[in-house]
């Protein structure tokens, strides 16, 4: 980067106090708002403006923000209560309208007001009472108030900060630096689209003469947001390929096929195409980061079986990691099932394994006489080795932190990672969530499978629900009952599995009534899941602990209490544990929901059953923020861009990104090198991307 360029870069890095007027309490609170220098300044956007064209009184409601322009028609009253306030009222002439006009806590404007001034005003009009509450006003005759902005931005702020010195501020940090703003967009890009300079722009998004100005400066700044951070996505996808060189593993393809062939079912069209590119990418030189994601029942687990196949008929070990120990012990006896005709040695590793289990199985997996091992987070203890570790299958991989997933993946010498998640993201949105992985989708349930009826009710009936699970029962199935608290809460008026667990055995003392939740060990939940499994529990009553993973084809029945606290994506998994056999299954929401969210939520879950379409819904209703959870997610928090309103926008500045990152030319160039620096930062490496 040029000195120039280094100059420019680090204006904007200055702290925020050099400002006049922000002295250190100001920064203090300015800094709770994540701005602690000129550039986190400039690039605090407004979340709305205030019109200040002047309206027509006679057009506008009561207590409707507005201004208005008009003469002063009496002298002003200063009226000074309580502690330091005041409070100056006067006659305002606008139109045919006579209106008193009152500002607080300004008594300064007495000295302002004179007869005859013009004055145009800003606030909340009482129509019944002609009076107009001032939030902001400016005299028509000054100088300085020549070309006002009509639109005067509003931002959020926190402590002591006050609007009009954000404004303020603003105003001077685009005065002072705009010299100094950056161009991160490259021009070829600019022309394009017709896209702002970024100086304009800033200017321009702050104080907009009209809206269309707005409009095209928070364009603008979508298209960056999205642009800044694919560039960083399909940076990290570059530096993986590159540094992280795989090993082809060559597998046997007609051994493949013919145990594709001895499976008791068919694929499905979606499934071999996920197979195909999971294959392609184990016989690649480059080391597979692919994440698999299909709704609950879509068959992805034989889809892991197949891939683990072809890379232990190459001659490697697999590990697959999962989060509990009731699912681990679930996949590993599915696969056990799979490959019962072939020789492969599967092992189970939890933290349940005894000791003397633990030790044969480290010996094994050392010695390579086991191919596959499954397991929680028992995989990635210090003294876990393979021999040679070729594919990666992590299973709700969301349920495992970064650091975690590493680990595991140090265990071999760039082996495959293949992660899996039934949590359904819509497209766009997976490729921005996880840019630096290769995604693939399987959008299609196998054939036969049947639609779980959904039904909404209210408390007051619950005996009619109880009825209609007795019948269950009594035809040999079984039922979950899921309740979003573990005991009696005070703050929350909501059901608790202790309490309904109870209740459940004083209405069917004819039954095997179950209790799970996350304050049982370990032992405890898996010796109550294999129960159920194995039809000793008929009803099992627990928390959200069984939303991911659990396979009991025998239960029919879901049964969601309180059903307005889980999200739409929640509810969708939770009713994914029934519908797994070949009866007819059915998941009741007991719900009595107090917010227009809360009901649409009920009225999705009824109507819609694709998990795809489920978490769109889900993101129109919650945004990304919550859909994902905390910082976890790896989501940038975006200023201007929404991923579901500008998904276009989206899908055009992945293509831009991912074109520039695979141009030569960007790694050299002189016109790239602060979009290289911003890499460098964004990435943390401490080094420079190319040497």
């Amino acid at each position: 980067m040029s000195k120039q360029d280094w100059a420019v870069y680090h204006a904007l890095k200055q702290p925020v106090t050099t400002l006049k007027g922000v002295g250190e309490a100001l920064a203090e609170d300015l800094s709770l708002l994540g701005i602690k220098t000129i550039e986190d300044l400039l690039f605090h956007f407004p979340y709305r403006y205030d019109d200040c064209r002047p309206k027509d009184l006679a057009e506008v409601g009561h207590e409707e923000t507005v201004t208005v322009e008009g003469t002063v028609h009496s002298e002003p009253v200063l009226r000074f209560y309580g502690r330091n306030k005041a409070r100056c009222s006067f006659k305002v002439l606008v139109g045919r309208y006579l209106i008193t006009a009152v500002i607080f806590n300004r008594p300064y404007v007495k000295q302002q007001v004179k007869v005859g001034r013009s004055i145009r005003l800003t606030g909340k009009i009482d129509k019944h009472r002609l009076q107009l509450t001032v939030q902001h006003y400016q005299w028509s005759d000054t100088a300085s108030n020549k070309g006002e902005e009509t639109l005067l931005p509003v931002y959020s702020v926190t402590g002591k900060l006050k609007v009009a010195q954000l404004r303020k501020w603003m105003k001077a940090a685009l005065r002072d630096y705009a010299a100094y703003i950056p161009e991160m967009i490259p021009q070829s890009l600019l022309t394009r689209y017709k896209l702002l300079p970024r100086p304009e722009a800033l200017r321009k998004i702050h104080f907009p003469k009209d809206y269309e100005e707005g409009k095209q400066a928070k364009r603008r700044f979508i298209y960056e947001e999205f642009f800044l951070f694919q560039l960083k996505m399909q940076a990290l996808r570059k530096r993986h390929r590159e540094q992280v060189e795989g090993i082809p593993q060559h597998y046997d393809q007609q051994k493949v096929e013919n145990f594709i062939r001895s499976l008791p079912f068919e694929l499905t069209a979606a499934q071999r195409k996920a197979l195909d590119q999971i294959l392609h990418d184990l016989k690649s030189p480059f080391a597979m980061n692919r994440l698999l994601q299909g709704d609950v029942g879509s068959g992805k687990t034989v889809v892991a079986a197949i891939s683990l196949y072809a890379s232990i008929s190459a001659g490697y070990q697999g590990a697959f990691m999962v989060p509990t120990e009731i699912l681990a012990e679930q996949h590993y006896l599915s696969l056990k099932q799979f490959y019962r005709n072939e020789n492969i040695q599967i092992a189970l590793l939890t933290g349940s394994s005894t000791p003397k289990e633990r030790r044969e199985i480290l010996a094994g997996l050392q010695l390579g006489t086991i191919d596959l091992v499954v397991g929680t987070h028992a995989l990635i203890q210090k003294d876990v080795y393979f021999k040679n570790l070729g594919l990666i299958i992590t299973d709700e991989q969301h349920r495992f932190g970064v650091e975690q997933r590493r680990q595991l993946r140090r265990k071999g010498a760039a082996p495959d990672v293949l992660l899996m998640t039934a949590t359904p993201i819509p497209r766009t949105l997976a490729i921005t969530a996880f840019g630096d992985l290769d995604v693939t989708v399987i959008d299609e349930l196998p054939a036969g499978r049947k639609k779980v009826e959904t039904y909404w009710v209210k408390e007051h009936m619950l005996d009619r629900v109880f009825r209609f699970m007795q019948n269950e029962i009594d035809q040999g199935r079984q039922a979950y009952v899921v309740c979003p608290l573990i005991e009696e809460s005070d703050k929350l008026d909501v059901q608790n599995v202790i309490d309904f667990h109870a209740k459940l055995c004083k209405v069917f003392p004819q039954y095997r009534i179950g209790l799970l939740h996350g304050r049982l060990s370990s032992a405890e939940k898996g010796k109550t899941m294999r129960r159920f499994a194995q039809g000793e529990i008929q009803i099992l009553v627990t928390t959200t602990v069984i939303e991911v993973g659990v396979d009991v084809p025998n239960a029919t029945l879901m049964i969601i209490y309180d059903a307005e606290r889980f999200g739409l994506s929640q509810l969708h998994q939770l009713r994914g544990r029934v519908g797994r056999g070949n009866h007819q299954s059915y998941c009741i929401l007991i719900a009595d929901p107090k917010t227009e969210a809360g009901i649409q939520r009920m009225h999705i879950m009824r109507s819609t059953h694709d998990g795809f379409e489920v978490a769109k819904k889900d993101l129109a209703l919650r945004g990304t923020g919550d859909f994902f959870g905390t910082k976890q997610s790896g989501l940038p928090d975006f200023k201007v861009a929404d991923m579901i309103r500008d998904y276009r926008a989206l899908e055009v500045a992945r293509k831009d990104a991912q074109a520039l990152i695979q141009n030569p030319s960007f790694w050299t160039d002189e016109q790239f090198g602060l979009l290289r620096t911003y890499l460098e930062e964004q990435l943390g490496t401490g080094e420079k991307l190319l040497d």
